[in-house]
């Protein structure tokens, strides 16, 4: 195992550029306000030590000293319970389990159609039209309060920020009648933590 790399007092995050599931981490990280090294991945041409350190190859890929995690939502609930304040995931259990619900929902349903459409060939077009109806079907629970069926950040906005933000970018274009995930994407795109969520190629991805 790369023992050089498990043995900064840093935490380290291997991701790709243009990566969702990437960005989901980088937004619980800047949520936080967590100082980490950031090893942007090629995984074409992924580097020696992510080879080591994670036997599926795959990002992203967070080292905490002697810890290697890569499974997308273990990553974020472990920096959530490491970095206790702000909390982003409520106190009670059934709320915690209904915005958990929430993130698997968005993860399994809407995440998976962004990949379809990422994929290109023939299914993304129907996956485009699937993610335009499932946004719009659920465009209430955007108005519901300020944040993602929350009044405060959550690891639901961590999840769904970067799918939001990237819906022009992947041809999916909204009607009127979702203003309110217009509006939601507006209150958390300009906020500082969003900012520094974002590398320079996603950037990119919105006018």
């Amino acid at each position: 195992m790369a023992l050089n790399q498990r043995s900064r007092t840093v935490l380290t995050l291997y991701s790709a550029q243009d990566c969702i599931h990437g960005h989901r981490v980088r937004m619980t990280l800047a949520a936080k306000g967590v100082t980490y090294d950031h090893v942007l991945v090629d995984l074409n041409n992924a580097p020696h030590e992510l080879l080591e350190l994670n036997p599926y190859h795959s990002v992203p890929t967070l080292v905490d000293r002697d810890l290697v995690l890569y499974d997308t939502g273990v990553i974020c609930e472990y920096l959530d319970e490491r970095y206790p304040h702000p909390p982003l995931m409520p106190v009670d259990p059934l709320s915690r389990a209904r915005l958990r619900l929430a993130i698997a929902r968005i993860e399994n349903d809407w995440v998976a159609l962004v990949e379809q459409i990422e994929a290109g060939g023939k299914g993304a077009d129907a996956a485009r039209k699937a993610l335009r109806e499932e946004l719009l079907r659920n465009a209430s629970a955007f108005k519901a309060s300020r944040f993602f069926l929350s009044p405060e950040i959550s690891l639901a906005d961590c999840a769904l920020a970067p799918l939001v933000w990237r819906l022009s970018h992947l041809g999916v274009q909204l009607p009127k009648e979702a203003q309110s995930i217009i509006d939601y994407g507006e209150r958390i795109f300009h906020s500082q933590g969003f900012a520094r969520s974002v590398t320079p190629f996603e950037r990119t991805m919105r006018p």
